[in-house]
């Protein structure tokens, strides 16, 4: 029997009233060794309960496969959150959306041109059973009737603004009960009667996801389910950015009385999010409506806390609001956390990328390009090769456009960048011999976690011709950069010509300590410290600092790599005590 259950108007918790108070932070956007301290702030802000998503994509990365370390180390963060006194609800998905890459589908799924996704597909809900079959045997410890914190379990995620078939959302319910889940479950849609209807199953809580409108928002909840627990399951008070747009910010006392309203109402609620953190390495996500639009690297949301685990504005007045509905613990604020000094790192060695790329990638050789889903790649770039037969002056077509972002070179030279989000598919170039080399280096810049576009391939997407004369024999060259440590640094010298190139530099730390990247006078590409890959970088803006955990530094000499795409005169990276997330727009 589960230990959460339901009355007409709320929920019972072991048979006393209880009302869920949640905040949602992602286990996978913060570093495992921040967990426990986050987890503390959620409970001294007043909640009683976190929520987080499941990253299939991560946690499978291949079929038959499941990671749980580092982190993905759910059943340790399960058991610190236990510690804390804190209860789960746990999203699953399969789909998360989350502003997260492909909506949490793993790539490998996504490549087949003919599934359905999200249905009752066989070829997709068996999937989902395999990936179950493996990740719930050590998540049921930690489920509320084997004493654990997880309380309520998701099925699916806003699935009615996405299809109405009923069977798919039945066999997830049914996928969960088989396999020893017996905790409250329940669906989310977005306050419309429509998605409603078409997200929920008889007999499962429905839930409902809005940031604003309280009483027509819990009224058009009520009439879909007159009877039962109301509860907003995503409190959005705060957004996410795309790169290239402001900085979304909702000011704190608006959003304080909107939960005030919440919870005046008797209604429970889960704070989205109560901690962002950040989307590391390749793990954002995109939206596509009429154009291709990446999210940044940082996922802050202007949540009650930081993206840096400090308490901001929204936590002062959103734990004040709870103080007048629940009990808030009497213990002080946590202090913001201690910063590293200001550290200019001089980045004094460099390989560049394109002469390099056989140290790191071993070819495959095709006829015509193929996609990086065809070369079995989630994330990262590619790197594609072949040789032009004619000296001639003319127009390079990319039939389909590029995945993502193209920067073309000719024997060496940068001739132009192709953007997805424009959808350039030409480009003029002079070809100055016969049998020169063409490379095309492809960034994949998130897949698209929302709507009908997710699993559009990524890297070249067809043909490539010159004057209209097909380009054939390609070397596909996959660049995940999951490792490093073969590239051949050598002193940089004089040497800052306009192509992609890897810099590295060493620093000094005393008592490691949160601090933030700043990268003035570079232009995009990727940062790692320690082999610790931060995320993507990009003036284009509005993030200007990339976020640096306590935990990834060490006493001593720390190690900084950039992955540089365009041409730069810089020769440092500063490492300062304040995050740079760009102009707002409230």
């Amino acid at each position: 029997m589960s230990a959460l259950t339901t009355t007409s108007d709320g929920f019972l918790l072991n048979g006393e009233p209880f009302r869920i108070i949640s905040g949602a932070m992602h286990y996978f956007r913060v570093h495992p060794d921040q967990w426990a301290d986050r987890l503390r702030k959620a409970r001294l802000m007043g909640l009683n309960t976190v929520e987080t998503y499941v990253p299939w994509n991560l946690h499978q990365p291949d079929p038959g496969t499941l990671v749980l370390d580092g982190l993905l180390d759910l059943p340790r963060y399960l058991s610190l959150a236990r510690a804390e006194g804190l209860h789960v609800l746990l999203r699953p998905g399969p789909y998360i959306c989350a502003e997260w890459d492909g909506g949490g589908l793993p790539s490998w799924l996504t490549a087949d041109p003919d599934i359905r996704l999200r249905s009752s597909d066989p070829r997709f809900t068996k999937a989902v059973d395999d990936f179950l079959d493996l990740l719930l045997p050590p998540l049921l410890p930690h489920l509320a009737a084997s004493g654990g914190p997880v309380i309520a379990v998701q099925v699916e995620n806003e699935y009615g603004a996405y299809g109405d078939d009923t069977a798919y959302l039945e066999h997830l319910a049914e996928a969960l009960r088989s396999r020893g889940v017996h905790e409250l479950l329940f669906t989310c849609d977005q306050a419309d009667p429509e998605h409603l209807a078409a997200g929920s199953l008889p007999g499962i809580l429905a839930t409902g996801t809005f940031g604003s409108k309280i009483e027509q928002s819990l009224d058009r909840l009520r009439a879909h389910q007159p009877e039962g627990p109301l509860m907003c399951s995503e409190f959005w008070i705060g957004w996410f950015d795309h790169w290239g747009e402001p900085h979304h910010v909702r000011d704190a006392a608006d959003a304080a009385a909107d939960l005030d309203r919440l919870l005046a109402a008797g209604a429970s609620v889960n704070i989205y999010m109560f901690h962002g953190g950040t989307n590391f390495g390749f793990t954002n996500g995109a939206n596509h409506d009429h154009a291709y639009s990446p999210t940044v690297t940082s996922y802050d949301y202007d949540a009650p806390l930081t993206e840096s685990g400090d308490p901001g504005p929204k936590y002062h007045a959103f734990r004040e609001v709870i103080a007048r509905h629940a009990p808030v613990p009497e213990e002080p604020v946590p202090a913001p956390g201690a910063r590293l000094p200001h550290t200019a790192v001089a980045l004094d060695r460099r390989a560049p990328l394109l002469p390099q790329v056989s140290t790191l990638a071993t070819p495959v050789h095709t006829d015509d390009p193929v996609t990086m889903d065809e070369l079995g790649q989630r994330a990262g770039y590619v790197l594609y090769r072949t040789t032009v037969p004619v000296k001639a002056d003319g127009l390079l077509h990319f039939a389909g456009g590029v995945g993502d972002r193209a920067q073309v070179f000719v024997d060496g030279a940068p001739v132009g960048v192709l953007e997805r989000e424009r959808h350039d598919e030409t480009l003029p170039v002079r070809v100055p011999r016969a049998g020169a080399t063409l490379e095309v280096l492809v960034e994949n810049m998130g897949g698209v976690n929302y709507g009908p576009r997710i699993g559009a391939p990524k890297g070249l997407l067809g043909p490539v011709t010159f004057n209209g004369t097909v380009l054939h024999g390609w070397d596909c060259h996959p660049l995940p950069l999951d490792d490093l440590r073969a590239v051949p640094f050598a002193d940089s010298g004089a040497d800052t010509a306009a192509v992609p190139a890897f810099h590295h530099g060493t620093f000094e730390v005393g008592v490691p300590a949160d601090s933030f990247l700043s990268l003035p006078g570079w232009t995009k590409g990727q940062a790692w410290i320690n082999g610790f890959h931060l995320g993507r970088y990009w003036n284009r803006g509005p993030q200007h600092t990339l976020y640096v955990p306590a935990p990834v530094l060490h006493p001593g000499t720390n190690e900084l790599v950039l992955l540089e795409l365009q041409a730069t005169t810089a020769t440092r990276a500063l490492l300062t005590d304040t995050a740079d997330l760009g102009p707002e727009k409230s």
